[in-house]
């Protein structure tokens, strides 16, 4: 019997020290963000000072957790030269940024001697993983969870490889 997927914010909710997020690819084909990155493509930029135009529940779920003492870090693995849509999502990040998350940029090429994992995921608390599984355009099909020890160690050390060389998001340029 597969095992129920929880949704996001209900796994960080469950978190009292840390979630982290290895992103590996240069495109995504998020359902909730193509109306905002069509926008962007023709020239439009938030306002970050209209929280109210762009907060939403993800920022909830993060500025929560991060006020409950969760450490929240992202590390973005890229190609360069970056693609549109690493392009817009840089242009996003000081979103994450304001909700509490710290967030990291690796380029491709400064990864090549690392073990990295086949897919996007979420680690919570060193304990639990929710793997993300995306078709070859960037759109999710479906999340996964594991929690072997072994498994989650190894994507643990994973995620602090990248961290430990990725350029923080303030100093990465595109």
């Amino acid at each position: 019997m597969p095992q129920r997927v929880p949704p996001f914010a209900e796994l960080l909710a469950g978190c009292s020290r840390s979630a982290v997020h290895l992103e590996l690819r240069d495109v995504y084909g998020v359902d909730e963000e193509d109306e905002d990155f069509a926008a962007w493509r023709k020239g439009w930029k938030r306002d970050l000072d209209d929280r109210s135009s762009w907060w939403n529940g993800f920022h909830d779920a993060v500025a929560a957790a991060v006020s409950r003492g969760v450490t929240m870090r992202r590390a973005r693995v890229v190609s360069e030269p970056v693609s549109e849509y690493i392009r817009y999502e840089h242009s996003c990040t000081p979103q994450n940024l304001a909700a509490g998350e710290d967030v990291r940029w690796l380029p491709r090429r400064l990864a090549s001697d690392l073990l990295l994992p086949g897919n996007d995921l979420w680690i919570f608390d060193d304990r639990l993983i929710r793997f993300s599984l995306f078709a070859g355009d960037g759109r999710l099909v479906e999340d996964i969870m594991e929690s072997s020890a072994d498994v989650v160690k190894r994507h643990a050390e994973a995620f602090e490889a990248v961290w430990s060389r990725a350029i923080p998001h303030a100093s990465y340029e595109i």
